[in-house]
């Protein structure tokens, strides 16, 4: 089966005039023809198959919306090679845009002085939407991220928050064969955020559409993919499923512990010697909170028992940590001095 899009050592290197600081330095740049490179993407290599739904996530300057806008056609490639349904996307980019849909962040596709009802009608007709499929996709976008009441205002007129809903409707119109969605609920509230997802999910089960997501809101990648790409100054660190991702890089979990009473520093130090000896480390964060780090993969139960038998308990609670402290300490391990750079 031929892949949605796949890259091959795909890299991406940007050319900066050098500048020397001050206004002498600013002047000299003009008639100066000294630069330097600067690499956003390095050697990517993936496949992604038809109907996956993909996170692309990184810190700002790892390469992500460089990788979309090489994927969508905006850039062409510095090396390498990528194919997105079969076609080079900067050679073939008119023809791919009917069987792909865009969402750039802050980028709105959406006309500015134009009510969103007459944008929707006017790319029904740029893209041929079958009645079928537009009677199903306007409606449920209108329904499901309550557009009704935006449908007569001008764009312009449009908060950013409305405005992203309107740009992921417009995105999903066609029901494109790929949505590359960049930062797709930035603006948004947190229960907007919740409906744009479940939107997201309920059109890509229905039409089958392979989801490329990146987002700074790992909570997006975590509710509406299966499988992610982790980049760190445009290499690739990470590709796999979620739980791959969580035994890969979360070693640490916890008990939180509430006490019913604080406990004698005496009671604290043979606690603490007895959870070491199995692998856990006690952590006073209150007179009456104790947190029991540990790594030992099947140490939960032991440790539990422990803290159960030796201190009054009033609450207690097992913890993993998030996607988004995983991530966090990554890029805390892997940090240094290298320029990042355009993300």
């Amino acid at each position: 089966m031929q892949p949605a899009l796949e890259t091959q050592r795909l890299s991406k290197t940007y050319r900066r005039r050098k500048r020397q600081p001050g206004l002498f330095g600013a002047v000299r740049s003009l008639f100066s023809s000294e630069s330097t490179d600067v690499p956003a993407v390095r050697e990517l290599s993936f496949r992604i198959e038809p109907g996956e739904r993909v996170g692309l996530i990184g810190e700002n300057g790892a390469g992500k919306s460089t990788t979309l806008k090489m994927l969508t056609g905006i850039l062409v490639p510095t090396a390498g090679t990528l194919s997105v349904l079969g076609r080079t996307p900067h050679k073939e980019r008119r023809q791919l845009s009917r069987d792909i849909g865009v969402v750039f962040g802050q980028r709105p596709q959406l006309l500015w002085d134009i009510p969103v009802r007459e944008t929707f009608s006017l790319l029904k007709t740029m893209y041929r939407i079958p009645e079928a499929v537009y009677a199903v996709t306007y409606h449920e976008a209108v329904r499901r991220l309550e557009l009704t009441p935006l449908l007569s205002v001008p764009v312009r007129q449009l908060s950013l928050g409305q405005r992203m809903r309107c740009d992921l409707a417009a995105a999903l119109l066609h029901a494109p064969r790929i949505a590359f969605l960049d930062e797709p609920t930035i603006g948004l509230d947190v229960s907007v955020k919740e409906q744009v997802r479940e939107f997201i999910v309920e059109m890509q089960a229905r039409f089958g559409t392979t989801l490329l997501i990146t987002t700074h809101d790992l909570k997006d990648i975590t509710e509406t993919c299966e499988r992610l790409l982790l980049l760190d100054r445009g290499e690739l660190l990470f590709d796999g499923s979620l739980p791959e991702f969580e035994r890969r890089f979360a070693s640490k979990r916890r008990i939180v512990v509430e006490l019913e009473k604080a406990i004698s520093e005496d009671a604290r130090v043979a606690l603490a010697a007895e959870l070491s000896a199995l692998g856990g480390a006690l952590r006073v964060t209150a007179p009456q909170h104790l947190t029991v780090e540990y790594e030992r993969e099947g140490a939960a139960p032991t440790l539990t028992q422990v803290v159960l038998s030796r201190v009054p308990v009033a609450d207690i609670v097992l913890e993993k940590a998030d996607i988004e402290s995983i991530v966090a300490g990554i890029y805390r391990r892997t940090a240094s001095p290298i320029e990042n750079g355009p993300g």
